[in-house]
């Protein structure tokens, strides 16, 4: 990421910030803009770019409100309904693609000992993210702001395996659902070192919809685990792969956002983003 792009991305950041914490008093473009100290015209170019939608269609979706309406629809959107029904659309959700294949006893066990790894860095629209994978699918989706300790970290996580600076399908195909038409996508497949119950959370995660949400309880429900929020929580918490496995969809029962691993304020623009893409049409 370029020096502009990280001004550009603190800027959003603060300016996520900003509406989040007073969207009850839907401030106007002019006031959000000179929090960041930027002309209403350059911020709402540089936030279209960066979240996928305008200002104002932002405060509109990610809202307190527009939360607890999502978490209140338990019944499929009209959008899964045409895709069931046979008319495939951009709203396609990745649970339909995306393949997951738990790595062996073996492999879990010694660090990754005798993988081949290979990984990248490259841009998003939330940022650089680093993308690693095996020879059986993608292992690792990280967002980043320094490439030394993004790294590093996928280092510690395979302690025994060989790593190679090379991009790959694998890695093309899972980048490209940032900017293609997700019903032009092939099945992007994972490989992924974790324990039964994380994998068990980690697929659940692919079965929340694209533009709607979830809660730690939900989950912990529908993997048949209901008293077991917080280990649920732990395990979105270790979720080694960024927006593929949308842990981003899953917020707290009382309709606040949360934490997430790479930043709140990203998960606040990834929820916007996909939000737009899906519900542009209703937008006033």
């Amino acid at each position: 990421m370029s020096v502009q792009d990280q001004i550009d991305y603190q800027r959003i950041a603060k300016a996520i910030e900003y509406i989040r914490s007073n969207f009850k008093l839907q401030p106007n473009l002019d006031e959000v803009a000179e929090k960041v100290n930027l002309s209403p015209a350059h911020f709402q170019k540089i936030f279209t770019d960066w979240a996928g939608t305008s200002p104002k269609k932002f405060l509109q979706f990610i809202s307190l409100e527009h939360a607890k309406n999502l978490l209140k629809e338990e019944k499929a959107s009209l959008f899964d309904t045409a895709y069931e029904t046979g008319f495939s659309s951009t709203s396609r959700l990745h649970d339909l693609f995306v393949k997951i294949e738990g790595m062996s006893p073996a492999e879990y066990k010694h660090g990754g000992k005798n993988l081949n790894i290979n990984y990248s860095f490259s841009e998003s629209p939330f940022g650089e993210v680093l993308t690693a994978s095996t020879e059986k699918g993608i292992c690792c989706m990280a967002f980043t702001e320094n490439k030394e300790n993004a790294l590093r970290d996928l280092l510690n996580k395979f302690p025994n395996a060989s790593f190679f600076e090379t991009i790959d399908e694998f890695q093309t195909s899972a980048l490209s659902i940032f900017h293609k038409d997700w019903t032009e996508l092939n099945t992007i497949k994972l490989h992924l070192k974790g324990t039964d119950f994380q994998l068990k959370v980690w697929e659940s995660l692919l079965k929340i919809p694209m533009g709607k949400l979830s809660t730690y309880g939900k989950l912990a429900e529908r993997i048949g685990s209901a008293k077991a929020s917080r280990a649920v929580g732990t395990a979105i918490g270790s979720n080694p792969v960024a927006f593929l496995i949308p842990c981003h969809r899953v917020i707290q029962s009382t309709g606040k956002i949360g934490g997430y691993m790479w930043g709140s304020d990203r998960k606040q623009m990834m929820i916007g983003w996909e939000s737009a893409k899906i519900y542009s049409d209703k937008l006033i």
